[in-house]
């Protein structure tokens, strides 16, 4: 009889500690239990999201080759000497003589270098050639991502505002701490 009356009282107290009431769990002084969500609002900051894209084409390019030119002075001597020669023979005097054989042979070798380089009126000859070409652009979207929720919860009567990473659903576990009054 003693032990049913012991095992009895043992069942008693258990059943009658408020840690096990209403499935709630007591740890140190706070209580676990669930609240109603009431409104949920999402925490969102705009991201942008760069693509690169690269389009390519083919062009012509030109080049420019210097001319070869030809060695020959010919041009230029035989100018010099003609010019000397009128200079020479435009002169009355001795003195006028040496000035105008000297003025003749610049101009005539001026002369004779541009008639022999006649008909080519740049240094460098242009070639083309294909050549490929790219260019990266990028293609840029906005996107909001969410980064959290603020949530209102209802306990007793009281509403409750948080902050959570994840969505809460319809209700979350809360930790309610008891004191002595």
């Amino acid at each position: 009889m003693k032990i049913k009356t012991l095992a009895v009282a043992a069942l008693s107290v258990t059943l009658a500690t408020p840690a096990f009431a209403g499935g709630r769990h007591h740890r140190g002084g706070s209580e676990f239990d669930y609240a109603k969500v009431v409104d949920v609002e999402p925490i969102t900051k705009s991201v942008e999201h760069r693509t690169p894209r690269e389009s390519c084409w083919t062009e012509q390019v030109r080049h420019d080759a210097p001319r070869q030119s030809s060695d020959s002075y010919t041009g230029t001597i035989l100018g010099g000497v003609i010019g000397g020669a009128i200079g020479n023979a435009v002169g009355h005097k001795k003195r006028n003589k040496q000035v105008g054989t000297a003025v003749g042979a610049i101009l005539g070798a001026s002369i004779g270098h541009d008639l022999s380089n006649r008909g080519s009126t740049s240094h460098s000859q242009s070639y083309y050639t294909n050549e490929r070409r790219c260019e990266t652009t990028y293609d840029v979207e906005y996107v909001q991502e969410t980064m959290g929720y603020w949530v209102t919860y209802k306990y007793q009567g009281r509403e409750y505002r948080t902050r959570m990473d994840q969505y809460p659903g319809d209700r979350i576990r809360i930790r309610v701490t008891v004191e002595p009054a």
